[in-house]
C-alpha cells in the first residue's frame, strides 16, 4: 500500500521548488560578487543584503521541511556560511528549541525572545536599560540589532567555553573553515574588500532578518497567541520563503514555503481567530507604528 508521501508527485515530494529556489540563490550570490565592481553601491547593498538574507530563510527551510531528503544532504545543500555569523549545526539547534511552544517568548527558555525575566528588571545599570528600550524600536534594530546579536552570541559562547563546555568548538571551527572558503571567493577571486562584503551582504542580510523577527512574537496565554501573521508582497514573501505568515508555520513547521501563502488565504479566518488577530498589513505598517517606539515592554508579563 502506497503512502500519500508517495503517492505525491516527484517534484513535490523531493520538493523541487525549494531545489529551484537554491540554485538561483547561489548563483545570484555568485554573480553579484562577481560583477561586485561593476554594480552600483546602492544596488549592491539592497541585493546583496537580500541573496544573504535569502540563504537565512533557506536555511531556516531545510531545519523544518525537505523531509524526504537525507540529513546529510539537508545540511551540505544550506551549509555555506554566505552570513558568515554563525554555524549552521548552532542555528539548527537553537531554532529547533525556539519551536517548544509552551516556552515561546520565555525570557530564557525561548532561544528568540526579546523579553526579560521581571526579575530582572531593571538590567544592571542605566545603559543596559536604555539599550534593552532601544532595541525594541524598529530603527534600531535594523542599524544596530545584528551588533547587538553578535555580541550576544559571542559572549555566550565565551562564557560556554570558559564553563568547561567545549561541544560547540568543532562546529566554530568546521565554520571558521567555511568562511574562510567564501572569503577566498570574495577577495581573492572576485577582488572585493572585507569591508564591501560585510558593508553589502553581511550586515544588510542580518538587517533584514531583524526585520522579519521584529514583530514575529508577543505574549498569549496560548501559545499560538503569540505568533503574528505579516501579510506583503511577493518580493518580501519569497525573500522570507512567507515566514512572515508565521502563524501558518508555526501550526504546521514542515509544510514547505510554497504552500504556506495558499494555507494562510484558504483559512485566513480561522487562524485570525486562533492568533486574536495578531495581524500586520506589511511591514510598512509596522515601520509607521514601530520605527521610534517600542514594540512592547520588554519585562515578560508572566515570567
Amino acid at each position: 500500500m502506497t503512502t500519500p508521501a508517495a503517492r505525491a508527485p516527484f517534484w513535490d515530494r523531493y520538493e523541487l521548488p525549494t531545489v529551484l529556489l537554491g540554485l538561483v540563490l547561489y548563483a545570484a550570490w555568485l554573480a553579484l560578487t562577481w560583477w561586485h565592481a561593476a554594480i552600483p553601491g546602492v544596488l549592491l547593498f539592497l541585493a546583496g543584503g537580500y541573496v544573504t538574507q535569502w540563504h537565512f530563510s533557506l536555511q531556516h527551510e531545510s531545519i523544518h521541511a525537505m523531509r524526504h531528503w537525507p540529513a546529510s544532504l539537508r545540511t551540505a545543500f544550506v551549509w555555506p556560511p554566505l552570513g558568515l555569523w554563525m554555524p549552521y549545526p548552532l542555528y539548527n539547534r537553537s531554532h529547533s528549541t525556539h519551536h517548544v511552544n509552551f516556552y515561546m517568548t520565555h525570557p530564557q527558555r525561548d532561544t528568540e525572545s526579546y523579553y526579560q525575566l521581571q526579575a530582572a528588571w531593571p538590567p544592571a545599570g542605566r545603559w543596559q536599560q536604555r539599550l534593552v528600550m532601544l532595541n525594541q524600536t524598529l530603527w534600531f534594530r535594523l542599524v544596530f540589532g545584528p551588533f547587538v546579536r553578535l555580541w550576544k552570541l559571542a559572549r555566550k559562547e565565551t562564557l560556554r567555553v570558559r564553563s568547561g563546555d567545549h561541544s560547540h568548538l568543532p562546529h566554530w571551527a568546521v565554520h571558521a573553515v567555511g568562511v574562510a572558503v567564501i572569503l577566498w571567493w570574495v577577495m581573492a577571486v572576485c577582488g572585493m574588500p572585507l569591508w564591501k562584503y560585510l558593508l553589502c551582504f553581511a550586515w544588510p542580510g542580518m538587517s533584514l532578518g531583524m526585520l522579519r523577527t521584529f514583530t514575529e512574537h508577543r505574549w498569549g496565554e496560548r501559545p499560538m497567541e503569540r505568533v503574528a501573521i505579516v501579510e506583503s508582497n511577493t518580493l518580501m514573501g519569497v525573500l522570507f520563503l512567507y515566514n512572515n505568515l508565521h502563524l501558518v508555520h508555526h501550526r504546521q513547521p514542515t509544510l514547505p514555503w510554497y504552500r504556506i501563502a495558499r494555507r494562510w488565504r484558504d483559512n485566513r479566518a480561522e487562524m485570525l481567530a486562533t492568533n486574536r488577530n495578531f495581524y500586520y498589513r506589511g511591514y510598512l505598517q509596522i515601520a509607521r507604528l514601530f520605527m521610534f517606539r517600542p514594540v512592547f515592554d520588554p519585562r515578560h508579563p508572566r515570567w
